[in-house]
């Protein structure tokens, strides 16, 4: 059982011996607080006084003040605050004892007339008041809201009504949603739905969640990507679609990472690589300026510039920038290993990569990413890093391949899609082997995929993107816990 504290449970028992339903249902209301507010707009008190306008509202008690037989409340709905007057006479005696016994973080149900105090303030003049919900868990402090991050993070539904802030960050984050989906829209895409549960993780190398289907008697793994499902869609002729997923990841925790996370896909037959760059550029230049109403937007330290073009740089040129290795340095193996070896003395020399494909991924990481503030497409990734990206006709050592990365963050990955079920094939064995040679996060041969290529995938592009980093850029947020309304995180106690 719920270990409910004594006293406020003898509080509701008080309501109900008065017979005051402390959670009474069927209580309407016809206008949010920004709406009176604006029905009240500049217009001064006398003219109030002539309008016989009745409005009903509802909200949270944030603030209460008695002056004997009356007092101002401050609401909270979801549209804001306003302040109502309540008196004795215009409510009556026994509304006016419930008044009397409401506690901050009651829900209360009024309807009144439009007004502006003595001060100026456009108020509700309550004519009825009833209690809508009973608050039997202590309000944090008025004045300090609720500030541990902690907490915060674990009673979601505290912080937003405390904090005005954290509800922006999800409006925004809603704001996001329903841009991208106009966006592609209009560009006739169509929105689909894959699944959840695969029989084969795929599309991206990362360690999945394993469950079971009882009816089956199989094991299955929750999603990944759902690359592998959408590029089967275009197969059958569905030429541009898009997906607002769920993706599960069994992997690290941390202020770029959770466990379950939100990402857009999208896939474009007859595109290249270089039409979905110019198209992300597009898409987060236009949400930085609806959602923000710049292109030059606040993140930390830095103010980040999202307005197109951004830079477009190769792994290669990138690194040697970083490293100061030459162009002919930076694809050997043994000078990536000497000049690895020269910074990381400590690390074995036996537990090094062996290939300029994983050299590539390790100096990246380690010199490159965190100092790519600004909006950089990362171009150049080597062909066996990127198990489902089509290689380059120019050299087929690379592929044909994009990172956007901001803020030393990842935040979309697009490529020319690997159409060649031969190569596919081959690349899907080559992945098999790493898994068996015991790399966890390498993926298993898809054959079902294997067959649906055969049928002929048409030159396709394909990009993800991830929503939940995205929304921390625009909403200056260093952790993505921010921007989560139920992050991952380890049950209290």
């Amino acid at each position: 059982m719920y270990d409910f504290d004594d006293r406020r449970i003898e509080k509701l028992q008080q309501l109900r011996e008065r017979g005051i339903a402390p959670y009474p249902h069927g209580l309407h209301i016809d206008h949010t607080a920004a709406e009176v507010l604006a029905r009240i707009g500049d217009r001064p008190q006398e003219e109030l006084a002539e309008d016989d306008t009745v409005v009903t509202i509802a909200g949270r008690l944030m603030s209460k003040r008695e002056m004997g037989k009356a007092g101002f409340a401050r609401l909270q709905d979801r549209s804001g605050r306003i302040q109502v007057f309540v008196r004795k006479n215009d409510i009556g005696a026994n509304a006016f004892e419930v008044w009397k016994k409401l506690d901050l973080g009651d829900h209360v149900h009024v309807s009144g007339r439009l007004m502006r105090t003595r001060t100026g303030e456009a108020s509700v003049q309550a004519h009825t008041l009833r209690l809508a919900a009973k608050c039997i868990a202590a309000m944090p402090d008025k004045h300090k809201g609720v500030e541990d991050r902690e907490f915060r993070t674990r009673r979601r539904y505290v912080d937003l009504f405390m904090n005005e802030d954290s509800r922006e960050v999800f409006r925004r984050r809603s704001e996001v949603v329903r841009l991208i989906r106009r966006f592609f829209e209009d560009r006739d895409y169509i929105e689909v739905e894959t699944p959840m549960m695969h029989v084969i993780p795929g599309g991206a190398a990362a360690r999945p969640f394993i469950t079971h289907h009882n009816a089956l008697d199989i094991d299955l793994y929750l999603r990944v990507a759902p690359e592998l499902y959408l590029k089967r869609l275009v197969v059958g002729g569905l030429e541009r679609v898009f997906e607002i997923n769920r993706n599960f990841r069994n992997e690290g925790i941390s202020t770029r990472h959770n466990p379950e996370f939100t990402m857009l896909e999208f896939y474009q037959a007859y595109a290249t690589w270089h039409d979905l760059m110019d198209l992300t550029e597009q898409l987060i230049s236009q949400l930085a300026e609806r959602v923000c109403g710049s292109t030059t937007v606040p993140f930390g330290a830095h103010r980040l510039d999202l307005s197109a073009p951004f830079r477009r740089a190769s792994m290669a040129e990138l690194i040697c920038e970083a490293t100061g290795l030459s162009a002919t340095e930076v694809e050997d193996p043994a000078a990536l290993r000497a000049r690895w070896l020269a910074d990381h003395p400590a690390d074995v020399d036996e537990d090094l990569p062996s290939t300029m494909d994983k050299w590539f991924e390790w100096f990246f990481d380690a010199y490159v990413e965190d100092s790519l503030v600004q909006p950089t497409f990362v171009t150049g990734f080597p062909a066996g890093i990127s198990p489902l990206s089509r290689r380059s006709d120019e050299d087929p050592r690379f592929c044909e391949r994009f990172e956007l990365i901001i803020a030393g963050t990842e935040i979309a990955n697009g490529f020319n899609e690997l159409n060649d079920p031969v190569d596919q094939a081959e690349r899907f064995a080559a992945q098999a082997r790493a898994r068996e040679s015991g790399d966890d996060e390498a993926m298993y041969f898809d054959r079902d995929y294997i067959d649906a290529l055969t049928y002929g995938l048409p030159p396709t592009a394909g990009e993800g993107i991830g929503i939940d980093r995205l929304v921390m850029l625009l909403t200056d947020r260093q952790s993505i816990r921010d921007v989560i309304l139920f992050p991952t995180l380890r049950p209290d106690g």
